[in-house]
């Protein structure tokens, strides 16, 4: 579970959406209105029903979240900027129905019928080249939506992706339970995942600890950025480049030592599959440096190459015919930590 510490945000279209949205939340409890007929989505924030409504049959998913968990301000920020953002056609849409009942808050939103990006990823495989150029597009597309509304995710990852199809001639972003204004500050959280950049890294609250060494963070797309190439790394791959970003997976050490160092240290061993372009493409999004990452649509110049180089009998052999063999641990689901 990734918990924010406390933060610090001025006014903004979501505030004025979320004030008008507190007056107009309806009451009413779920069977009443809805048949629910399965779960499809859980995690500690609460579960993803499959509904239909009672009178008109339509189906929908339901989030909804338990009021002894959840803050009434949180999941009205969460539905205001998921609705902000669902008029994109790469974006997970809503139906503009926020609730309360006894016992949860909940929104409906549009049904995606069809798994999530992480089904699919085949371990220490990945899914074909061809697919994951599909998938970069559209996600870079929503992204660079997000951004422009001076927003940023800050949860992208193979579950937040939802197919329409199994070749992912169209996916869909979801889950904006992170989601925060550009210049945001966080003061600490709980847990990594192998997505967070290293300066999220650095604000984990260690067991024992009352406060974090490192200064507030404020949240910039370039957090967005660099969790977007660690999503292509998996699903071309099938596994992650690292477990977390800081000096305790070695993994990561030996990637940042050869971004510091190019000239003089050896492409990671997990990183030799790829094609210079491609590898041109990862430099770029993964700077040490937030302040000097490129912006995600940038990808979109890529996709016209090949990522991924041929494989002979000995692995993945790079420019100097060093074959790579080396990887950490294979893509897992992160909804187990939630």
């Amino acid at each position: 579970m990734i918990e924010l510490g406390s933060v610090e945000e001025g006014s903004s279209l979501i505030e004025e959406l979320i004030e008008l949205t507190s007056q107009s939340v309806c009451r009413l409890e779920i069977k009443e209105h809805f048949n629910i007929i399965k779960e499809i989505g859980r995690g500690k924030y609460g579960r993803v029903l499959l509904v239909t409504h009672r009178c008109k049959g339509t189906p929908m998913a339901l989030k909804v979240l338990p009021k002894a968990s959840t803050k009434l301000q949180c999941f009205l920020r969460e539905y205001c900027i998921s609705l902000l953002l669902s008029c994109h056609p790469c974006i997970v849409g809503l139906f503009g129905i926020a609730f309360q009942s006894n016992e949860h808050y909940g929104f409906a939103q549009e049904l995606v019928v069809g798994r999530d990006l992480f089904a699919i990823i085949q371990p220490r495989v990945g899914i074909s080249e061809c697919a994951v150029k599909r998938c970069a597009v559209q996600i870079s597309s929503a992204l660079e939506f997000i951004h422009q509304r001076g927003l940023v995710h800050r949860d992208i990852k193979p579950e937040n992706i939802l197919l329409l199809d199994n070749h992912c001639q169209r996916v869909k972003l979801a889950d904006f339970g992170l989601t925060q204004r550009h210049g945001t500050f966080i003061r600490y959280i709980s847990g990594t995942l192998p997505y967070m950049a290293p300066e999220l890294c650095a604000m984990v609250l260690e067991e024992g600890q009352t406060e974090v060494k490192a200064p507030p963070l404020s949240v910039q797309p370039s957090l967005d950025t660099w969790a977007f190439a660690v999503l292509l790394f998996c699903i071309l791959t099938g596994f992650f480049p690292w477990e977390r970003c800081d000096d305790s997976d070695d993994f990561y050490e030996e990637f940042a030592d050869w971004r510091r160092v190019p000239d003089t240290t050896s492409v990671p061993s997990q990183w030799k599959r790829f094609t210079p372009m491609c590898m041109e493409m990862f430099k770029r999004m993964l700077v040490l440096d937030a302040s000097e990452r490129c912006s995600v649509w940038e990808v979109k110049g890529y996709v016209g190459k090949d990522w991924v180089r041929a494989k002979d009998i000995n692995g993945w052999v790079g420019e100097n015919g060093e074959v790579g063999t080396r990887t950490p641990s294979p893509c897992r689901s992160s909804h187990s930590g939630e």
